[in-house]
């Protein structure tokens, strides 16, 4: 009996030693390696000191300088840093922070990197008060158009002691200045959460902390009142259904309050220790599982009255919503999303397919999703290669094209005659500013553009500007390497013609040792590396070029979802009585054949709500084009997909017969 009891104990010992093999082989080698030499990375290192050492060494590099600019290179590969459209300045992105781990060491920056759109340009910030390197930190815009950021984490080089940040700062995307913000209460340290802005308020959700022993997931609501400086941790009653905790999930802005999807986090789990053991009986460990969020959150923020006290923090509610219609599937880890024009924009993802005893497969995906917020509703955005336009329709183009021209030059001399209070003949010709620069941006070097999305990743960074999406980075791994991305893409979201490639550089050597226990299948590994090198510059196979299938996106809703569009039915009943655009229409030909009923729906607001009309010709034009500009983004998907279908059937061109001029008119126009 005591040998058997030996014998189940000691299989039960090899079980345990085998699931934790893989965790700890890092943390082996880190320990064998610092026996050998005293200056590598100790595990109780003092992150304390390492940060004061920094501080003091840029506090003398930079004290006393104002904020330069340099020229520079395009920022060196990361992951986990923070990737934005200047909200000051629509032809400039922003890029800070970050991290990049190359199998044996960890490196944090703390680098903020200005991108110069018009002008292909990179420029590295110097800043004598600037936060301190980090990754997994998270910012967003405000109502005034600074940038605020909050928290992140920082380790030692091997990754043995972390290091979480509670600080609060603000940006100036104008002047590139930092600004430390400093408050008594304010939410605790964290990384991995997302924030984003309501009115003149942050909002700040989830994120975790790691200890190095243990990871703790966080649902804690954070509220900056940025008039007032001040924090609000509001409490929920005890019975009021809110988020679980997540990180890495996606947060987006909305006119009523904030709109939550998605996630990750690791749920404690019990699983079988070792073989069952003859008349004896199984035992049980504890093992934290991942877990993909797919639900969907609204956070209904209702501002205080007017007559309450300065410093009141606003009314919050969490709102469950019902789970989006074509949601991705497989679900997915690491699809990051941009908001833009009321829509979340996804670009790639990963699924852990299986667990094996050689660790996790994985399958990682190259899709580009918009998610609808308001309709709760994904659509896949798939490229198109440009149209190829009739002769006799281009030559139709360039006539009203030149009768615009035209007419905006009688206009510009007209109003220069009036403002010199000459004549017409006394005024020379009129160069107008826009097009100089549309012929000078013609002129430039175009970059490549493939028609086919970039390499599969999870963790891109995202970031729209001008109606144009960024990629910058991402992750991708095959066994136990690990490849980050040293390349930025732009995809047009209005035209979809292509991925245009701003820059891209080799991956770096991989430092850190694969399958270490199992020499032969090092030697295999180097060997499939090798072939993969002749598919591929970045020593991964290429992905395939074929689109898989995709639920539809076509405006019929599908029928085998009626529980999920309970809430979508009450809206869809009501007829929506205004403006849509036509298939081939921009938006600027939208708005020119639609532009006096959006402004008698603006004028028809204003009197609902007994508002002041006193706005000049110029403010309803803006208010009316703004709710057509919406209009055309919100159906945006469906006309592309109705596009398509017209393309395919031979039709280029949707032209209304009202529309057309009076001498194409006549009995037989129809025919």
């Amino acid at each position: 009996m005591g040998k058997k009891d030996k014998k189940s104990k000691t299989a039960e010992h090899k079980a345990r030693t085998a699931a934790k093999q893989e965790k700890k082989a890092v943390h082996k080698e880190k320990k064998g390696k610092s026996k050998l030499s005293t200056d590598s990375d100790q595990e109780d290192v003092d992150l304390d000191a390492i940060r004061a050492e920094y501080e003091r060494k840029v506090g003398a590099m930079y004290g006393g300088h104002e904020v330069t600019e340099s020229t520079c290179e395009p920022p060196s590969a990361r992951s986990s840093a923070t990737f934005i459209g200047s909200p000051s300045n629509s032809k400039e992105l922003l890029l800070f922070g970050g991290e990049y781990f190359n199998g044996a060491l960890a490196t944090f920056f703390n680098d903020l990197f200005v991108y110069l759109i018009d002008k292909d340009e990179w420029r590295k910030v110097t800043s004598p008060n600037s936060p301190l390197p980090r990754s997994g930190h998270a910012w967003t815009r405000s109502i005034s158009n600074d940038i605020y950021l909050f928290g992140g984490e920082f380790s030692s080089p091997k990754q043995g002691t972390f290091y979480h940040y509670n600080d609060f700062w603000k940006l100036n995307p104008s002047s590139r200045e930092w600004t430390r913000i400093e408050s008594k209460k304010g939410p605790p340290a964290r990384s991995g959460h997302r924030m984003t802005y309501f009115k003149h308020y942050i909002i700040l959700f989830g994120g975790f902390q790691d200890t190095s022993q243990q990871t703790k997931y966080l649902q804690d609501l954070w509220i900056y009142d940025c008039h007032n400086f001040t924090w609000f941790n509001p409490v929920l009653p005890p019975a009021t259904q809110k988020p679980d905790a997540r990180s890495s999930f996606s947060i987006h802005p909305h006119e009523a309050g904030i709109a939550l999807y998605g996630g990750y986090s690791r749920i404690k789990a019990t699983t079988a220790a070792g073989k069952q053991t003859k008349g004896g009986t199984q035992g049980t460990r504890s093992v934290l599982k991942p877990l993909v969020h797919q639900d969907t959150w609204f956070l209904r923020i209702t501002l205080p009255a007017s007559d309450t006290p300065t410093g009141t923090p606003p009314g919050v509610r969490w709102e469950r919503r019902k789970k989006p219609v074509n949601s991705p599937n497989p679900t997915r880890a690491g699809a990051t999303q941009a908001y833009h024009k009321g829509r979340g924009i996804a670009f790639g993802g990963v699924h852990d397919v299986e667990e094996s005893e050689e660790g996790i497969d994985s399958e990682f995906f190259d899709t580009l999703l918009a998610w609808n917020i308001e309709r709760n509703r994904f659509f896949q955005l798939a490229l198109r290669r440009p149209r190829v336009v009739a002769k006799r329709q281009m030559d139709d183009r360039n006539a009203r094209k030149g009768r615009g021209k035209l007419d905006e030059e009688d206009l510009l001399r007209n109003l220069a005659a009036l403002e010199t209070k000459g004549s017409l003949e006394t005024v020379g010709p009129i160069v107008n500013q826009d097009h100089a620069e549309s012929d000078d941006n013609s002129r430039k070097v175009a970059k490549p553009t493939q028609f086919t999305m970039p390499h599969p990743r999870f963790n891109a960074h995202l970031a729209v500007q001008d109606d144009t999406l960024y990629i910058f980075g991402g992750t991708y791994e095959r066994r136990d390497r690990e490849y980050t991305f040293d390349e930025m893409w732009a995809i047009d979201l209005g035209k979809l013609d292509g991925v245009q490639e701003i820059f891209k550089r080799e991956l770096e050597d991989w430092h850190g040792s694969e399958e270490e226990d199992s020499p032969s299948a090092s030697d295999d590994e180097d060997e499939s590396v090798d072939e993969d090198d002749e598919e591929g510059s970045m020593g991964v196979p290429l992905p395939n070029l074929e689109t898989p299938a995709q639920p539809d996106t076509k405006a019929s809703l599908p029928s085998e979802l009626p529980d999920v569009l309970e809430s979508e039915t009450s809206e869809t009943v009501i007829a929506d009585t205004r403006p849509h655009p036509r298939p081939f229409e921009s938006l600027r030909e939208f708005f020119a054949r639609t532009s006096t009923l959006w402004q008698d729906i603006v004028l028809d607001v204003i009197r609902k709500t007994d508002q002041s009309t006193g706005q000049s010709v110029k403010e309803l034009r803006k208010h009316a084009f703004d709710r057509a500009e919406t209009m055309w983004w919100d159906c945006r998907e469906e006309i592309t997909a109705l596009e398509d279908e017209a393309e395919e059937a031979g039709i280029g061109q949707v032209v209304s017969i009202t529309d057309r001029n009076q001498d194409q008119g006549g009995p037989g126009r129809r025919r």
